[in-house]
């Protein structure tokens, strides 16, 4: 008798990280339940709905959707928080308030309300594993990226607590704290960088895979720099 295939929430699951982890859960043998905004996304990067992927449309931004979309799902083993944003900004003194709503909004909102979504069921499910996506440049404050600096030093804050909070509960909370991402969009955005130092997301993926596994049932709390070959933060 084959073991029951875990299924894996993935926020975010249309974009260029959200895609390359669907693809190393899919190879491991997960169920998928994809999120994103829009239907559309998820179609457009992943065909169409199947016994082993389901497609969440739910703004993340909006609490009540998060929560019905979340207990349409039934059993939810894993869940990889990959939704967020970036926007470069002005010096802190200068940052108008859209900006940091918009970046703890899309950062630290998005969290909080699938956080209170998922962990209940995961802890009616007798345990779980989470992920989350910080970033490598929140370790510090860095010029211009204030807001984005502090929304991302609360993910990986947040996600601590929550390990302590939930390590009697089975449900084991890591997070990692990727450099730039090897993306097209960010290679077409800096073309004058040299991206030798950036993560692929591929790689991410890998660590992610690792991070929710049964070899890595020892680690908790943990905050992982992913930096790419040359181990500079960005």
């Amino acid at each position: 008798m084959s073991p029951t295939p875990l299924n894996v929430m993935i926020t975010g699951a249309a974009g260029n990280l959200g895609r390359s982890v669907a693809h190393a859960f899919r190879e491991a043998g997960a169920r998928l339940l994809l999120v994103d905004r829009q239907l559309g996304a998820l179609q457009a990067a992943f065909g169409a709905d199947s016994d082993t992927q389901r497609f969440v449309p739910v703004d993340l931004l909006d609490p009540a959707a998060v929560q019905a979309a979340v207990q349409s799902c039934g059993r939810i083993d894993v869940l990889c928080h990959l939704a967020g944003g970036f926007r470069m900004g002005q010096p802190v003194h200068e940052t108008g308030d859209d900006t940091w709503k918009l970046l703890f909004d899309l950062n630290v909102g998005t969290l909080r309300h699938v956080a209170r979504a998922v962990v209940p069921v995961m802890i009616d499910g007798g345990g779980g594993r989470i992920v989350t996506v910080g970033a490598l440049s929140a370790r510090q404050g860095l010029p211009m990226m204030g807001a984005y600096c502090a929304s991302k030093d609360a993910v990986a804050r947040l996600s601590e607590a929550m390990a302590a909070e939930l390590s009697g509960q089975n449900i084991r909370v890591n997070c990692v704290l990727p450099s730039v991402i090897d993306t097209p969009e960010n290679r077409a955005a800096m073309p004058d960088v040299d991206p030798a130092g950036w993560v692929s997301p591929a790689d991410i993926a890998q660590a992610l895979l690792w991070l929710t596994s049964d070899a890595a049932r020892a680690v908790q709390g943990v905050t992982l720099p992913l930096s790419g070959a040359s181990g500079r933060a960005a």
